[in-house]
């Protein structure tokens, strides 16, 4: 399925352990490739992502699994932490 890069902005972003982890603000060109390296969040779960104090993140688009209504990530251990994990703080 094509779709354009403007179509990406304010989608929710979520990993594939159904953690949201923030809305897509910006997107990331690798211009000399000439493809989408990352995407920059915002309004970031603080709960699943440490921020260390920033205002947003930039997520690698290599761990991109799924683009349709939401954009769905791959789940990386000690990256995201899952609903489970933030409740044992």
């Amino acid at each position: 399925m094509k779709w354009q890069i403007s179509q990406l902005f304010g989608m929710n972003v979520y990993s594939d352990k159904a953690v949201y982890l923030g809305k897509v603000e910006d997107v990331v060109l690798d211009v000399t490739n000439k493809k989408v390296s990352g995407l920059a969040l915002t309004n970031v779960n603080r709960d699943a992502i440490d921020t260390k104090n920033y205002t947003g993140v930039i997520i690698p688009y290599r761990i991109v699994k799924e683009v349709g209504d939401i954009i769905l990530v791959r789940h990386i251990p000690g990256a995201f932490r899952s609903s489970d994990e933030s409740s044992l703080e």
